[in-house]
């Protein structure tokens, strides 16, 4: 009996990468079975120099060592099955690199990897170079999207404008996952899905086209607009083994990493997925046929982002998730340095969640938007019904994780999930899975029933998407 084949997802999100290995189960309630997992911390923030404090960089180098870290640590007899991958990743960013130089192939002991060479940092969908001011000046795009600060298109207007000699280093762009995909399979031209085009900007999700007309009018280097391609699709063949993965498995058309998730969690149409990770979104399932109006509304909490088999989610999209936790966490650390006491961070998110966990209640109000919103780019975070009896460590925290969903809740409220027909809230993330103090808000925000999701829901997702169409296609 021929061994069954495997399929490998995986997601490359900003502060960690995340690889699963799947396999078709006929016998199993959901269909398939995860058969290992695997999540590696990428550490890849960098120092942006041309835009300074607010640019928000990371290593594509350390990127890839974290995922060549999770293939490592997969079982191996099983990578030797893989024959399908899919492959997710962080919407918005940008990177840049020259076709055919982007990364170089050795063998580093028994496996063969490859390694980033003629490449740009990451710049994310958190870079903040992009002023209000200088969005302005910006065309109008012929979108039902607006253009936000971090988004690919507007990144690449700033570097245009301030750093043009940066930008003629390179002939190709794309995201982090569509790089991946490019280098996996050798592609001479990166290949996007209209998931991450969407997410740059400048892109009609009717007709799948850039608006290169209002582009080309404006100087914007339109050769470094990839090709589009659907989600899912098979974008090519690995071109080297990579560990054991054999060579000649198929690559598909890079996911974005909320399409991802929302398809790994979403058991049926009236479910909404909330993930919580570096940062919040709140999905929900446009009915079939429906088109969003083709005029962006920049002032809208609510964005409706191309998922699959052309159909929208109507997604409330926070910047202030799990990175508000970290930031907080690296206040109380650097106090704790100042006053000449040293402690791991590890330990004091740890702490604060056993604390926040014990207060079950606080009048102490936090918004916690500290980096803005996308409809509300200046409104930063405040505190507010402060008195002396709220001042606790657990106080605070559970302050700090009610604004987190309440500032969501208010993006997106449950009676417009309501209408949109939700029955059920399906929540997955990494902040969300290791934090059961933000478990308990999300209860207490929705008057829903609640599930909870794995780590890893977005690599599982965008194995699970190549898994069921390899299927369809051997049915039909």
């Amino acid at each position: 009996m021929a061994a069954r084949s495997v399929t490998l997802g995986i997601d490359l999100g900003t502060t960690s990468v995340k690889a699963a290995l799947l396999e078709a189960a006929p016998g199993h309630p959901r269909g398939f079975m995860v058969l290992a997992s695997c999540s590696r911390a990428t550490r890849a923030e960098a120092a942006s120099s041309a835009a300074g404090p607010q640019g928000r960089e990371q290593d594509v180098s350390k990127i890839i060592q974290a995922l060549n870290e999770c293939l490592a640590a997969l079982p191996q007899d099983q990578l030797r099955k893989v024959r399908t991958i899919g492959v997710s990743g962080q919407m918005h960013g940008v990177v840049f690199w020259k076709t055919c130089q982007g990364c170089e192939w050795m063998d580093r002991g028994a496996a063969p990897v490859f390694e980033p060479r003629d490449v740009s940092h990451l710049v994310t969908w958190q870079d903040g170079r992009c002023s209000s001011g200088f969005l302005a000046s910006l065309p109008q795009p012929v979108s039902h999207l607006s253009v936000a600060t971090g988004f690919g298109c507007a990144t690449i207007f700033w570097l245009l404008k301030n750093s043009p000699e940066f930008l003629k280093s390179y002939d190709a762009a794309g995201t982090i996952q569509d790089y991946v995909v490019a280098m996996l399979c050798g592609l001479e031209r990166p290949l996007m899905s209209d998931q991450n085009a969407a997410s740059w900007g400048y892109f009609n999700t009717q007709n799948q086209t850039w608006n290169l007309e209002i582009l080309k009018v404006s100087g914007f280097p339109v050769h470094l607009l990839p090709d589009i391609a659907e989600p899912g699709s098979v974008a090519g063949i690995t071109s080297h083994g990579w560990f054991e993965i054999p060579k000649g498995a198929q690559v598909g058309v890079a996911m974005g990493d909320l399409q991802a998730s929302v398809y790994s969690c979403m058991g049926q149409k009236t479910d909404a997925v909330l993930n919580i990770s570096t940062s919040v979104q709140l999905a929900a399932s446009m009915p079939m046929g429906f088109q969003p109006a083709q005029t962006p509304d920049p002032a809208a909490p609510v964005a409706y982002f191309p998922y699959f088999k052309k159909t929208y989610l109507g997604v409330a999209a926070s910047l202030n998730g799990g990175n508000v936790l970290a930031t907080f966490v690296h206040m109380l650390v650097q106090w704790m340095a100042d006053l000449g006491l040293e402690v791991e961070e590890s330990t004091v998110y740890s702490r604060m969640i056993q604390a926040a966990a014990q207060q079950r209640d606080t009048c102490l109000t936090i918004t916690p938007t500290v980096l803005g919103e996308r409809h509300l780019p200046d409104q930063l975070a405040s505190v507010t019904r402060i008195s002396s009896s709220d001042l606790s460590l657990g106080h605070v925290t559970r302050a700090l994780c009610r604004g987190i969903i309440q500032n969501l809740h208010s993006m997106l409220p449950f009676q417009q999930l309501k209408e949109w027909g939700v029955e059920r809230v399906m929540g997955s993330g990494s902040a969300l899975s290791k934090n059961e103090v933000l478990k308990q808000e999300v209860q207490r925000a929705f008057p829903l029933p609640v599930s909870f999701g794995q780590d890893v829901d977005a690599a599982v997702g965008a194995a699970l998407v190549m898994l069921w169409r390899n299927l369809n296609q051997k049915e039909s």
